[in-house]
């Protein structure tokens, strides 16, 4: 499986990357910290798979990187996605490495 770091993601950020950022945790999570990306909880993304870019690079994530994980696996089985990347760590390491006042949970 494909990953980036979350050093790589904010160099993607920073230099204003074309890319789709999509967060899979539950609503109730994402008021908590997020970083902005589309929410897409993992136990209905396959029903959203028709908002997916096929073309662009797309990150996933979840609090720590593990349901992510299972997200990308469902998609790239059912729908052959071939430039999906999940966040290693998730938002706990982008909280931890890269902005500290995101609210660790």
């Amino acid at each position: 499986m494909k990953e980036v770091t979350v050093q790589e993601l904010k160099q993607m950020f920073d230099s204003k990357e074309d890319f789709q950022l999509i967060d899979v945790r539950e609503p109730y999570e994402a008021e908590i910290c997020t970083l902005g990306g589309e929410l897409m909880p993992v136990g209905n993304i396959l029903d959203h798979a028709d908002k997916i870019s096929k073309i662009k690079t797309v990150v996933l994530h979840c609090r720590s990187g593990q349901r992510s994980k299972t997200a990308i696996l469902n998609l790239e089985e059912k729908f052959g996605f071939k430039n999906l990347f999940n966040l290693r760590g998730g938002i706990l390491a982008y909280a931890s490495e890269i902005d500290h006042t995101l609210v660790k949970y």
